[in-house]
């Protein structure tokens, strides 16, 4: 798993079609102290993730185990929205701050 910032959408018409009806976002992959990377992914959002929230993602075989996602053809997923992040005994990030 990664942590990521949301930075965008990704608007596609024309997709497989086991992927209509799946938001597909621009992840900004991020360390612990939510700075980005410049290292972008595209991944499907499987939890109605929005642009500025901090994800955490999963790649490979992991990203099409998400329960909605089973047989998906993806290589990231997005598995959830992340509120807070504490590191070295220290809150680095909470949401909404």
């Amino acid at each position: 798993m990664e942590l990521g910032r949301v930075e965008g959408t990704i608007v596609s018409t024309a997709k497989a079609g086991r992927l209509k009806g799946f938001k597909l976002l621009l992840v900004n992959l991020v360390g612990p102290d939510t700075k980005p990377s410049n290292n972008y992914v595209v991944a499907v959002d499987a939890v109605g993730a929005g642009e500025g929230e901090v994800v955490i993602v999963v790649r490979g075989s992991s990203a099409r185990q998400v329960d909605d996602l089973a047989n998906i053809p993806t290589d990231t997923s997005i598995v959830a929205i992340v509120d807070s992040i504490e590191h070295s005994g220290k809150t680095v990030f909470r949401k909404g701050s």
